[in-house]
């Protein structure tokens, strides 16, 4: 298995080549294993379809258990893992620089930091602070002895708050306190991708979401985004189908949801690396 060291070389090199490349997120160990053996060349946690997993809401596992389950995930693939570190787990600037370094300890070459409070009634953190939990990050992300790489996220759009100038001015913002990667999850239209990706000099991470996308891969590529990532969208994909036949045998008492499975024998062949 490649170091981390190794992995994370190879992470960056996927931001830097041509075109764009797909970041799926698993939220368990056989979801890893099984992308990974489908042939995706990087992998990305989800704190919401591992809080789901759980039984809980997102952002209502903590710190400890989300790198529990960060550990787990890196220690079961060979392949490079960026993680979902949700706010960094604190508001002060230094709670998210140890949550960098937890994060690097337990085994990734990356990790994204949210600039939302993620309490009831608030919203995103005040620009100043924003840039300092940032900055505390980067700085936390500098120290280690490979390149780890940061990702930076304005979650206006995603709380409801369409503000296309304020989410450019964060994102340049975190792009001039040391974030490698610039990411506003919820934007969707080709206006607001290009007028993001214009607006500065960092490879972005677009957020191919729950609801139904216009745009491919190549599509994106040609807008200037270098990576695509789906959340929690593969996990609430898979959540719907067991929804749909966990209905239809309650309230019809028929099975019919058993042709859309998976097959036993796919399934165990690809766990076993075949």
């Amino acid at each position: 298995m490649q170091t981390q060291a190794r992995k994370a070389d190879d992470f960056r090199a996927l931001h830097a080549r041509k075109g764009a490349f797909i970041i799926p997120n698993p939220w368990d160990v056989g979801t890893a294993r099984i992308l990974e053996r489908l042939g995706f060349e990087a992998l990305a946690t989800t704190s919401a379809g591992f809080a789901f997993s759980s039984g809980v809401p997102d952002n209502q596992v903590g710190r400890d258990r989300m790198l529990a389950h960060v550990a787990e995930l890196c220690a079961a693939t060979g392949l490079p893992v960026s993680a979902d570190l949700e706010n960094g787990f604190g508001d002060d600037p230094e709670t998210v620089a140890e949550t960098i370094r937890r994060a690097a300890a337990a085994g990734v070459v990356g990790g994204s930091i949210e600039d939302s409070v993620n309490r009831p009634g608030e919203t995103v953190y005040e620009l100043a602070h924003a840039v300092e939990r940032i900055r505390a990050a980067a700085e936390a992300a500098r120290s280690l002895a490979f390149p780890f790489t940061l990702t930076a996220r304005c979650e206006n759009f995603l709380l409801g708050i369409a503000d296309l100038k304020d989410t450019i001015r964060r994102l340049q913002a975190y792009q001039e306190a040391g974030a490698d990667v610039l990411y506003a999850p919820c934007i969707t239209t080709r206006e607001e991708i290009t007028s993001v990706v214009q607006a500065v000099d960092r490879p972005v991470n677009f957020l191919m979401g729950t609801q139904p996308q216009r745009f491919s891969l190549a599509e994106l590529a040609g807008m200037g985004v270098r990576r695509v990532s789906v959340g929690s969208a593969l996990s609430t994909a898979a959540l719907g189908a067991f929804l749909r036949g966990a209905r239809e045998m309650k309230d019809q008492g028929t099975f019919n949801y058993a042709k859309d499975s998976a097959g036993f024998g796919e399934v165990t062949e690809l766990l076993k690396g075949k």
